[in-house]
């Protein structure tokens, strides 16, 4: 093997400013106008790494690369002026380490073959095996964690219902899993139900059931979450979202261990153990008259609380190279790990939406990484990404603290700062020209001049 890359390409202008800027760094290059000629030349010798076009006259690229991998003649990219998905889709699975699209910024081109031979480099490739545990499991090491395992550990061979909170995506239902799977239970169903899911005019049938003819529609009988569950356990997602009159049903089923179907006479027995969750301040709730303080009394008879992913951090490293390895193998791709700077940055993240959102971003690492090791300079494209919702995050975040504090007119106070500060940036933008400032926002200078008051400050006489 040479320490040579070697760049082909029908295009010698191309070849010249790919071959320079990879010699700019110190890489020595061989260049080839054709395939075949660069086929040719492996009777001698063999390149550390190829980077070949697509379109060429003769044999085009994707066939070269068939060739070269048959061979085991090291890494290859494809570059394309045409990256039309059948074409991307082809080079990837004909064994190419990466694909560039033309016109490509030749930072871009020297990262990618600097990834490349790193990746070639290592003496041991990752595995693509199974991972030792589920996909969907509880891990942490941190001492938070470690107290969370503890209490599901004590808590679960009683039979005490059980109360889970925390944010949205630290693992509430994992949690409620595994109290089940841990109890003398395990052996019969464990049921979900997300209450804010449903309509409320639904919810009722879906937990209790119903008759044959009890409403529009229900032409045969069907059983309820709690029958389903029967001598399981019955975890009722968002608890704090159920309307006050399904409140009562269930406080008469837990305390009596009674129910009806709807539309139903017949008098049947709930013998489900419960476990709930809620991201929401139950007891701002109760205060508020939204939610009832016997019923909470009720589920809340053991609390476990889940830590934010923000709060054990230590965890996120370990977590991120499970839920990689885990999207790698049910997705059927060679497997991919994180260099120890990546998983550094990766600490450093907040991640709002909690090990949800970190799963996430390891199945998209998993899918559009190039490389077996996922560098920082990966993290940074995903960070990158158009994201339309960023902004989102903080209104999500004020909504359920005004939501959890019983807060009333929500989205009526939202709607109105959201317009305010939509109006006043526009105006700041256009200098205070009324007229030019509503036509950026799409809306009439009468809107805009009744949201703002006539009183506002201009910083100069509205020409318009």
């Amino acid at each position: 093997m040479t320490d040579e890359i070697w760049v082909v390409d029908d295009d010698r202008s191309i070849r010249f400013v790919l071959a320079a800027a990879l010699r700019d760094v110190g890489h020595r290059v061989r260049e080839f106008g054709e395939a075949r000629t660069l086929l040719a030349t492996l009777a001698t010798m063999r390149p550390r790494l190829t980077v070949t076009d697509v379109r060429m006259p003769g044999l085009s690229g994707l066939e070269l690369l068939d060739e070269l991998h048959r061979l085991d003649q090291g890494p290859v990219i494809v570059m394309s002026a045409f990256t039309d998905v059948a074409t991307t889709a082809a080079a990837y699975r004909a064994g190419a380490v990466d694909y560039l699209a033309k016109p490509f910024d030749l930072d871009q081109a020297v990262a990618a073959v600097a990834r490349a031979l790193h990746d070639a480099s290592q003496q041991e490739p990752v595995v693509n095996a199974a991972p030792l545990v589920a996909p969907h499991v509880l891990l942490g090491e941190s001492q938070a964690m470690r107290e969370v395992f503890r209490l599901i550990g004590r808590v679960a061979a009683s039979d005490l219902n059980v109360l889970i909170t925390g944010e949205t995506g630290t693992g509430k239902e994992l949690v409620a899993r595994a109290l089940h799977e841990e109890s003398r239970r395990h052996e019969h169903p464990f049921v979900a139900l997300n209450t804010a899911a449903i309509p409320g005019e639904l919810l009722e049938s879906e937990l209790f059931g119903h008759e044959a003819g009890a409403f529009t529609g229900a032409s045969r009988r069907v059983l309820g979450r709690f029958e389903q569950a029967e001598a399981g356990t019955l975890f009722l997602d968002e608890i704090g979202d159920m309307p006050l009159l399904l409140q009562t049903r269930l406080l008469r089923v837990l305390a009596g261990g009674e129910f009806y179907r709807v539309g139903g006479r017949e008098l049947l027995r709930g013998r489900a153990r419960i476990v709930a969750a809620t991201h929401q301040d139950l007891d701002a709730l109760v205060l508020a008259g939204r939610f009832r303080a016997d019923l909470r009394h009720r589920l809340d008879v053991i609390r476990i609380a889940l830590p934010s992913l923000r709060q054990r951090r230590s965890d996120i490293p370990l977590l991120a190279s499970h839920f990689l390895a885990a999207a790698s193998h049910e997705l059927g791709l060679p497997g991919k790990q994180f260099s120890p700077e990546a998983l550094h940055c990766i600490s450093l993240q907040d991640f709002p939406g909690n090990v949800r959102e970190l799963e996430n971003l390891c199945r998209r690492l998993a899918v559009v990484s190039p490389g077996q090791w996922i560098m920082p300079a990966d993290l940074e494209r995903q960070e990158a990404r158009p994201q339309a919702d960023d902004w989102t995050v903080g209104l999500r975040e004020w909504a359920e603290r005004a939501l959890s504090a019983a807060e009333s007119d929500i989205r009526g106070r939202a709607m109105a700062a959201m317009d305010k500060a939509l109006l006043q940036v526009a105006l700041q933008a256009h200098d205070g020209h009324r007229q030019r400032a509503a036509a950026a926002l799409g809306v009439g200078r009468n809107t805009l001049t009744r949201k703002l008051g006539a009183s506002r400050t201009r910083r100069r006489p509205d020409p318009g």
